[in-house]
């Protein structure tokens, strides 16, 4: 696991200060009230056993219970005062790719937002990075001058091994978190094998995954014969984009990608939001979390 120096930058330390200035009115004013709703009663406690009533969270069935009475019963919870969310951020290679802005400095934010967020709400929270292995973790805890500090450490890290492993950084976080918390991963979700990982800890711990993508990464521009290069392997080809069966070839095989990950994130239960690194993202992000909101309600 690599360790940022202790000594930062002024540089960083300036790139914090405007990180947080520019997302202060997000905080304050999308996420007023919000942050809370959005996430209220995960942070849990056990009260007692009822009988199933329609419209119970199937998740929540004791079935021990259950078999004992012969009819469903669930566990229900009374919501702590604070919770606890955990930051996920992928800085693998494929993060470092987009325009205008890179996946990886479009993640940054928003785990700025994220952060700064639950420190208003006097919640915990700490961070996690990660890209072929674990590379850096903050525990968590409360209060504006830590949330500071894990965006520091977001803007200072620099990734040293390109490839990702998501299913490992998904495993240590479940060994970080001892109660029920929030656990926001920030990725693209390209790599294999985070399917089964996801499903386990989205048993205990409530799950969202927010994905920045870049339209190229889709949709190849009209530009004749370039070389692209991976990201993470760092294998080159030569494409032309200016052949259609190419083309449709390269935007097949990415759809067939983005349709796999929307298919495995709701099959594990995990809310998804889905960024752009060409679009704003606050009014996005702010049109999810009232959607889920609003869910969490009914």
């Amino acid at each position: 696991m690599t360790r940022p120096s202790r000594i930062v930058g002024a540089d960083v330390l300036r790139q914090v200060k405007t990180i947080e200035l520019r997302t202060r009115r997000l905080v304050n004013t999308l996420f007023s009230g919000e942050y809370r709703s959005t996430f209220r009663g995960h942070g849990m406690e056990f009260a007692e056993v009822r009988a199933y009533q329609q419209g119970d969270d199937y998740r929540s069935l004791d079935w021990n219970v259950s078999a004992r009475m012969g009819s469903p019963y669930v566990k229900t919870f009374m919501e702590e005062r604070e919770l606890t969310l955990l930051l996920v951020v992928d800085r693998s290679g494929s993060e470092e790719f987009g325009a205008p802005v890179a996946k990886s400095e479009r993640g940054v934010e928003v785990a700025a937002v994220l952060a700064l967020a639950a420190a208003r709400q006097n919640d915990r929270v700490g961070a996690l990075i990660f890209s072929g292995g674990i590379d850096h973790v903050v525990p968590p805890r409360k209060g504006r001058l830590h949330a500071l500090r894990i965006i520091r450490d977001l803007l200072a890290f620099r990734p040293v091994n390109r490839g990702t492993n998501i299913a490992a950084a998904l495993a240590y976080a479940a060994r970080l978190l001892r109660h029920r918390s929030i656990v926001a991963v920030l990725s693209d979700f390209r790599a294999p094998g985070w399917e089964d990982q996801l499903g386990r800890i989205g048993r205990k711990h409530e799950v969202v995954a927010i994905t920045v993508d870049d339209p190229r990464e889709f949709e190849l521009p009209d530009a004749g014969w370039i070389e692209l290069e991976d990201a993470e392997s760092s294998e080159r080809v030569l494409v032309d984009t200016s052949h259609g069966p190419t083309r449709l070839a390269l935007a097949m095989a990415a759809e067939k990608v983005r349709l796999h990950r929307a298919r495995a994130l709701k099959q594990a239960q995990v809310d998804h939001i889905a960024l752009r690194t060409d679009r704003p993202y606050a009014e996005a992000l702010h049109r999810a979390f009232a959607e889920r909101a609003r869910r969490l309600k009914r």
